[in-house]
């Protein structure tokens, strides 16, 4: 069971973008808080903010207003440099188009975020991480050598690599086939329990969403709905 303990606090979320002479807002004031642990999926039809707000979330777009506070730390307030070291830290992210290095090998791409953060003999994890998704025989191998699911597998371990306290997902199964976009899903969740990540996972998919402690609906740039599930909501 998730604590009480909230490891992300949102309040007042805004971001407008200027788009010739005019100004389009695409999320007006979003506030939520999320408990440690908690799977929370947001929803929303093409163009209502989701993968904006994963992204401000992740520390990979500026806010125009608003503020996060990500395990303690008010991360809007960060210089980019102070930014990177908490991204490298505090977060794991998906990607729906995978965003593998292509002249690393399999292993290398995972063992990439440890190095980053100036981290040594990590290759024990990386191979541990390839072998819990079903890679153990393809960590020579590079991206062009692999499958879409195998590359997104490979992007699942990388994402846990460093241990990451919150793990955030945009649409990871939404550029594989029905059968692989299920396995996937499958190792994700998986992992997330072993790792007892936090996880955020940007979906249309409400079979996916299914799977989740909470799901939030936003619409239109604001929060349409926050719904808990199954257990969470006992």
């Amino acid at each position: 069971m998730p604590t009480t303990r909230p490891i992300l606090e949102v309040a007042g979320l805004t971001k407008t973008i200027d788009s010739g002479s005019r100004r389009v807002e695409i999320l007006r004031g979003i506030d939520f808080t999320v408990p440690a642990g908690q799977f929370l999926a947001i929803m929303g039809p093409s163009g209502s903010g989701k993968s904006t707000l994963l992204g401000l979330l992740a520390g990979l777009d500026t806010a125009t207003a608003g503020k996060i506070v990500l395990d303690g730390e008010d991360i809007t307030a960060l210089d980019e440099d102070a930014l990177a070291r908490v991204r490298g830290r505090k977060i794991g992210f998906v990607f729906q188009s995978y965003q593998l290095i292509p002249t690393l090998t399999a292993e290398e791409n995972v063992l990439l975020p440890h190095e980053l953060a100036g981290e040594r003999d990590g290759a024990g994890r990386a191979r541990e991480l390839l072998a819990s998704v079903g890679l153990q025989d393809r960590m020579d191998h590079y991206p062009v050598q692999l499958s879409g699911g195998e590359q997104q597998r490979v992007a699942l371990a990388r994402a846990f690599m460093v241990k990451p306290p919150v793990l955030m997902a945009d649409e990871p199964t939404g550029n594989l086939d029905t059968a692989n976009g299920k396995h996937v899903l499958e190792l994700l969740l998986a992992l997330n329990r072993r790792e007892r990540t936090t996880l955020l996972l940007v979906t249309h998919d409400r079979e996916l969403a299914n799977h989740a402690d909470r799901v939030i609906l936003l619409s239109d740039g604001r929060i349409a709905g926050d719904e808990l599930r199954g257990e969470s909501a006992a």
